[in-house]
């Protein structure tokens, strides 16, 4: 049995993030593996990517479980059977129930397109444009019961050029959270988070 910590990803879509998470990984950036990565879309493209890669996959389907309560239940079973150290949310379009964010309190993580607390919800990109914001961005936080909330990890700043269209923008955007996703993964993993209210330290790395 491996002594890493094993990691769930969560995915509704393409799982670009996903695909940079299992990347790190399996290079060693991370001391984790993926254990698996679960969709509560049956024909989501980043379902196949994971395959690709080596990394187990499950299905919850929202459209056949209709029922919140219960489609998250089985998410959970999936989870626990895995013996999973720490959830990622990678283009998960679910909110998740409190009784998931309880099962692993402090250990789901999710990516968002914005600098948070600034453009929750859908379509951060477009917000930041619509806003005429000079500096966009992504952030890293720890999940909880509120949607886009939780405390802050990791954050990367994106300049907003003149010409920026939503889909330029959200390029620009998705390469820093490819960046900082791992990141942050790769810091939970060393023990180097310490979460306090709404702060998150970061502490120095341990010297042997």
């Amino acid at each position: 049995m491996s002594s890493k910590g094993r990691v769930a990803i969560l995915i509704s879509g393409r799982g670009s993030n996903m695909v940079s998470l299992v990347a790190a990984m399996q290079e060693g950036k991370i001391d984790a593996e993926p254990a698996i990565v679960l969709s509560n879309i049956p024909d989501a493209v980043g379902l196949d990517r994971a395959r690709d890669m080596g990394v187990a996959t499950a299905v919850v389907d929202s459209k056949k479980v209709k029922r919140r309560a219960e489609h998250e239940r089985r998410v959970i079973e999936i989870l626990r059977s895995h013996d999973i150290d720490l959830v990622c949310l990678a283009g998960y379009m679910r909110l998740l129930t409190p009784s998931m964010v309880s099962e692993f309190r402090h250990r789901i993580f999710n990516i968002h397109p914005s600098l948070l607390p600034a453009f929750p919800g859908l379509h951060g990109q477009r917000q930041a444009l619509d806003c005429g914001v000079k500096v966009a961005g992504c952030s890293v936080h720890v999940v909880d019961e509120e949607c886009d909330h939780g405390p802050i990890i990791l954050q990367a700043a994106v300049p907003v050029t003149e010409d920026d269209t939503e889909d330029t923008l959200s390029a620009r955007i998705l390469e820093q959270e490819h960046r900082i996703y791992p990141e942050a993964v790769a810091l939970f993993f060393a023990d180097r988070l310490r979460i306090e209210g709404r702060h998150v330290r970061i502490t120095a790395p341990a010297t042997h």
